[in-house]
């Protein structure tokens, strides 16, 4: 089982785990040996997530979430397997912490007297000095 909160545990089951080569530098070891991992999680189907966390998830997981619902997250940051696969289940629990909080709602707010006045107060003053830039009209004598 998987820590996420207190509420949620998510099964070890629900996660897929494949190894792959990692691409760019690192000579013979990146062409020979499968360091990268591909964490693969089903948010659509998973029993351990409840209607708006996955709803959550799916939106905070953008690209990374495929049309048939599975998350897949790519750890090649590290030269071992093992620190990959740890940093892809750290990534994944994080994903999933961020969408078990719902966002905070946003309320309405209205400027102050003080803050309009002093908008107005400075476009008064740059109108005042833009006017004084115009050129002066030659008088007739």
């Amino acid at each position: 089982m998987i820590y996420i909160t207190q509420a949620i545990l998510i099964d070890e089951s629900e996660i897929k785990e494949e190894f792959i080569r990692s691409s760019g530098p690192g000579g013979q070891n990146v062409n020979k040996v499968a360091t990268a991992v591909q964490l693969r999680f089903d948010v659509r189907n998973s029993p351990s997530l409840s209607a708006g966390v996955r709803e959550r998830l799916a939106r905070m997981a953008g690209r990374r979430i495929t049309s048939e619902g599975i998350l897949i997250i790519e750890a090649k940051r590290f030269r071992t397997q093992a620190a990959n696969r740890k940093d892809a289940m750290e990534r994944l629990v994080d994903l999933v912490r961020r969408a078990v909080r719902p966002p905070r709602s946003r309320r309405k707010t209205r400027p102050t007297r003080a803050s309009k006045e002093r908008r107005l107060e400075a476009k008064r003053r740059r109108s005042r000095a833009k006017s004084l830039r115009r050129s002066v009209p030659a008088e007739d004598d």
